[in-house]
């Protein structure tokens, strides 16, 4: 199992631009086996989507690897991350970050994923239920993370951002899709970088924009 997990680092997760040490370390250190549904052990290092149920799946890990490299996490930071779905990119966020709250749609998800965080002592984690597609309540974070695909900008999160704060989400339509990060660099301003391309499954109920139909 080491094997495979310094295989998945050094064949998958460097050659794709992941270099800051301290992510790398942490992808070495959080057991991601442990936040693999059993069935699906066999695939727990594997460059692929692993299926979790419900229409949701865990990002692969080069994807879980450069979004937290392209947050630039700091202990103080203040994370919501929207869609828990395995828990363990909660659980990376959470050994970056002083407090990440990770809101699910599915109570069954949620529920498993409090279990192995619980089980692994992950306790600077607040896991809700709802559906928290175009916002969170009143709270201001640091940095935000969707873990599902948005047809476009979602502005609805930029105000949830102090000054400072990032916001990891991958915009678009399949297959045309690219990770953006947008940074709060004053109080109502905005800075967005493409980061790559690629392609994940969209946030439910996230707003879609106005359709041109001929």
């Amino acid at each position: 199992m080491e094997l495979a997990r310094f295989n998945m680092v050094e064949q998958q997760i460097r050659p794709w631009d992941v270099l800051d040490a301290d992510v790398l370390d942490l992808i070495k250190k959080v057991k991601r086996e442990h936040f693999v549904p059993v069935d699906k052990q066999a695939l727990a290092f594997m460059d692929v989507e692993i299926p979790l149920g419900h229409g949701v799946s865990m990002w692969s890990p080069k994807l879980e690897a450069r979004a937290l490299q392209s947050l630039k996490l700091k202990p103080t930071d203040r994370v919501l991350e929207v869609g828990t779905g395995s828990g363990f990119l909660t659980a990376l966020l959470s050994r970056m970050a002083q407090h990440v709250t990770s809101v699910e749609m599915v109570q069954e998800l949620s529920a498993r994923a409090a279990r192995t965080l619980a089980a692994h002592h992950y306790d600077n984690v607040t896991l809700e239920v709802g559906d928290a597609s175009t916002g969170w309540g009143n709270e201001k974070f640091d940095a935000i993370v969707l873990t599902g695909s948005v047809p476009t900008a979602p502005e609805t999160f930029y105000a949830m951002l102090n000054p400072g704060g990032r916001l990891f989400a991958i915009v678009g339509d399949a297959p045309a899709m690219h990770a953006t990060l947008v940074t709060c660099v004053a109080p109502g301003v905005f800075e967005t970088t493409t980061l790559f391309e690629t392609s994940v499954a969209p946030l439910a109920n996230a707003p879609q924009p106005e359709r041109f139909v001929f």
